[in-house]
């Protein structure tokens, strides 16, 4: 296999876009916010001749529908629980990047009948500390800024120093290329609008205001592992060392080398971890 090429259902109306590859016992992969299943691709390529492999862009997130409405996390696991339920896949090992981490954990809580595995990368929800960047997105009038951040005009200044120095040999990191990725896909009135809803949903200006932590013993019996870069500067990585104690016996992979995105600044260890968690709890 040399693509993965996205597919739609409709969903309470609503075209959502997602991705499905291979057969077996299902994963199903979450991105995070300013995501798509595009953060995936890599690893499905890998892993398809494995595992039925399921990625979607969630609602207001990549090709899928951005309508006005509810963006909440138990939101967006009634969505997955929705589509699994088209897709006729009952149990899934749950692979969740960042927001996706929230929304992967409260899927847990909501429907735990459906968790076989869970894999929590650079999650939101295990902590209040977050990005000033981020939290700038909760503040009042951020809406009027945001066009001017994701103006064609500005990406296409930023896109020429970018060229510059790459012909000098510097490369921008996994975080750096992802964020410039995501606030293009801001260019569209309907995107902000549907961007700043989940922000608000789970952000204030002070940080994260969604906790897990009352969910997480029950969410515990469930065999997890954490993994997270050591150079996180949305979400720090002392986080996964904390949440050890509400998920007893959960396993943790520190990327020293990675920032937020570890599956994408290390895409084979990260494979390589997986597919060996996913081995080892059947």
């Amino acid at each position: 296999m040399t693509a993965v090429l996205p597919r739609t259902v409709r969903l309470h109306g609503h075209p959502l876009s997602y991705a499905d590859v291979g057969a077996g016992p299902a994963v199903l992969f979450v991105h995070g916010l300013l995501g798509s299943h595009q953060h995936w691709t890599q690893l499905m390529l890998t892993l398809a001749a494995e595992r039925r492999l399921i990625a979607p862009d969630l609602f207001g997130h990549g090709a899928s529908a951005k309508p006005v409405g509810d963006y909440s996390l138990g939101a967006h696991a009634a969505t997955l629980r929705d589509l699994l339920d088209r897709l006729e896949i009952g149990e899934v090992t749950l692979v969740g990047h960042s927001l996706g981490g929230g929304i992967a954990m409260q899927f847990g809580y909501l429907f735990p009948e459906r968790v076989r595995r869970l894999v929590l990368v650079s999650s939101g929800g295990l902590g209040r500390e977050l990005s000033l960047l981020l939290r700038a997105a909760a503040l009042p009038g951020a809406e009027l800024v945001l066009p001017v951040i994701a103006s064609g005009w500005l990406r296409r200044r930023t896109a020429t120093v970018a060229g510059g120095l790459g012909r000098l040999g510097v490369r921008a990191s996994a975080d750096v290329s992802e964020a410039w990725r995501g606030l293009g896909d801001l260019n569209g009135a309907e995107s902000r609008r549907a961007f700043l809803a989940t922000v608000r949903s789970v952000i204030d200006p002070g940080g994260q205001t969604v906790t897990a932590w009352d969910h997480l013993p029950m969410t515990g019996a469930v065999p997890t592992m954490l993994v997270w870069g050591a150079k996180d500067r949305i979400i720090p990585s002392w986080h996964a060392v904390t949440a050890q104690t509400g998920f007893p016996g959960c396993r943790v992979e520190i990327f020293e080398r990675a920032g937020h995105f570890p599956h994408l600044a290390e895409p084979e260890r990260f494979a390589g971890l997986l597919r060996e968690f996913i081995a080892d709890n059947g």
